[in-house]
């Protein structure tokens, strides 16, 4: 056998290896997707068992001799295309650093996560925070642990955010959410000096099943393909991938806020069709998999923010809802409308913050978890330090838990060094916004018509199909010509927020 049909004939066994990986995994998601859907309560401790015995398999594969054999052979080998090369460095990288995590270790994660996921669930309902201090102790112990066993230079938490944004430290990140105190905050004291947006109509009763009907129909106009996925209910939204050709979202659906399940479906969309956009040919292999956490949520605010919150896309819109939902808005003129979905105001949640205060949330995280990792901040003070940080940046008044520490799941999943991806996306999506706007002929046009293929069909081009092949930086200077600049973003917003309140 010549040596190229052995080097060929060797990928072929590494790709039937990491697709065989894939399936397992694949299979722990749909347990995991089922556990925060369908799972009856009295199922939860054998679903733990099931998911820590599919991890450890998982983990067993990916570390074997045999797998680390062919990535030897394979790294640096001459006749594999520009994409095998990429896939194999990546995946040599990310077999060095799970080879690191001792087979017990993953499984103590797994069966963490699982108690905390459900004790998060039972202290939410209970609205008691101590009813979760516990689990997240030993959370956060884990975590320490797993920085140790992945090594970092300076902060630790800077192991922690590499797993999400790669090459992203404290360093950078301090300076991102410095950019966001320095520069958002005087465009918010210019707001607070107007006149307040009227919001009420939004929080009146819309009915649970037109509300439901019109999120779908939503998700339909973006170009969603409800026969490669599905919407369901969950207590925090959310999507999850088993292939591109199966790609699920949740939403969650408040009668006395038209909002809540109106910008998840929209937000989830986003993530929804970068999934849905990426390679099949290459499941389970690195070049199949989103570039990172930044540019996924590049997606998702790309979506939501500047497709969905834009006066356009509610030409095309609201008429339909004012006909869904009469009784509350057929009183209600569009650019009243459009200035309530906009309103800028501090307060308690995260998920339905308005966009510029929405990135005060994320550095109050980010401060956080730093101080978690590096032990200046104690799991059992965590809910008095949240409520002093929301007291301090976002001058509101914490009345309870479930609108405090515990609003989010990420912790309870372990995912620390998650939460910056959501500004870094927010920033990305206003980045190649505005480059489809200056790529895509008529599109603010095409948008106020209703018509979203145009940008859908930039987005398969140009982000989507990529997978880890770029890092973020690297795609973000492919598509825009320039690396992730703040100043788009804040361009962004001092156009719009200046329309808006005649700043």
């Amino acid at each position: 056998m010549s040596e190229n049909k052995a080097t060929i004939a060797s990928y072929n066994d590494y790709q039937t290896k990491l697709q065989k990986i894939a399936d397992v995994r694949n299979t722990l998601a749909v347990l995991s997707w089922d556990q925060e859907t369908y799972l009856p309560e009295k199922g939860a401790a054998f679903r733990g068992q099931q998911i820590t015995t599919l991890s450890t398999i998982a983990h067993e594969m990916y570390i074997a001799p045999e797998l680390e054999q062919l990535l030897q052979t394979l790294h640096g080998a001459e006749g594999l295309d520009a994409i095998q090369t990429k896939n194999i460095a990546l995946s040599k990288e990310d077999y060095d650093k799970n080879k690191k995590y001792p087979a017990a270790f993953v499984a103590e994660m797994s069966q963490v996560t699982n108690e905390s996921y459900h004790a998060w669930i039972k202290a939410r309902k209970a609205n008691d925070y101590s009813l979760f201090a516990p689990s997240l102790t030993k959370m956060i112990a884990l975590k320490k642990q797993e920085t140790d066993i992945l090594g970092y230079e300076g902060h630790p938490y800077n192991a922690l955010l590499n797993e999400y944004e790669k090459g992203a430290d404290v360093i950078q990140l301090d300076k991102v959410f410095n950019d966001v105190k320095t520069a958002l905050s005087p465009l918010l004291a210019q707001i607070e000096q107007k006149a307040p947006v009227q919001k009420d109509f939004l929080h009146l009763h819309y009915q649970r099943d037109r509300q439901w009907q019109f999120g779908i129909d939503l998700l339909k106009e973006m170009g969603y393909d409800l026969t490669a996925g599905r919407q369901d209910i969950s207590e925090h939204p959310f999507t999850t991938s088993f292939n591109p050709q199966d790609v699920r979202v949740t939403t969650r659906i408040d009668e006395n806020d038209f909002g809540n399940m109106t910008w998840s479906c929209i937000h989830e969309g986003g993530h929804a069709l970068y999934e849905q956009g990426l390679p099949t040919a290459q499941y389970g292999l690195p070049c199949g998999e989103a570039t990172s956490l930044g540019i996924h949520e590049s997606q998702s605010r790309l979506w939501e923010n500047n497709v969905g919150r834009s006066l356009g896309f509610w030409q095309h819109q609201y008429p339909r809802l004012q006909r869904l939902f009469p009784e509350n808005l057929s009183a209600v003129p569009l650019s009243g409308f459009y200035h309530a979905i906009n309103k800028v105001q501090p307060s308690l949640i995260r998920t339905e913050a308005d966009e510029l205060t929405y990135h005060f949330h994320i550095m109050i995280r980010y401060e956080i978890e730093k101080g978690l990792m590096d032990g200046s901040i104690a799991v059992k003070d965590l809910h008095h330090t949240w409520n002093e940080y929301y007291r301090q940046y976002l001058h509101v008044t914490v009345p309870d838990d479930v609108h405090g520490v515990l609003q989010d799941i990420h912790w309870s999943h372990g995912s620390f060094g998650y939460f910056p991806t959501y500004s870094l996306g927010s920033f990305y999506a206003a980045q190649f916004f505005a480059a489809a706007q200056q790529q895509i002929t008529g599109l603010d046009t095409a948008i106020a018509a209703g018509d979203y293929s145009s940008l859908l069909q930039w987005l398969r081009q140009h982000i989507h199909p990529f997978g880890r092949y770029y890092t973020s930086n690297e795609l973000c200077a492919k598509v825009t010509g320039k690396p992730l600049e703040f100043g788009y973003f804040l361009d962004y917003a001092k156009k719009k927020y200046s329309d808006i309140y005649g700043l």
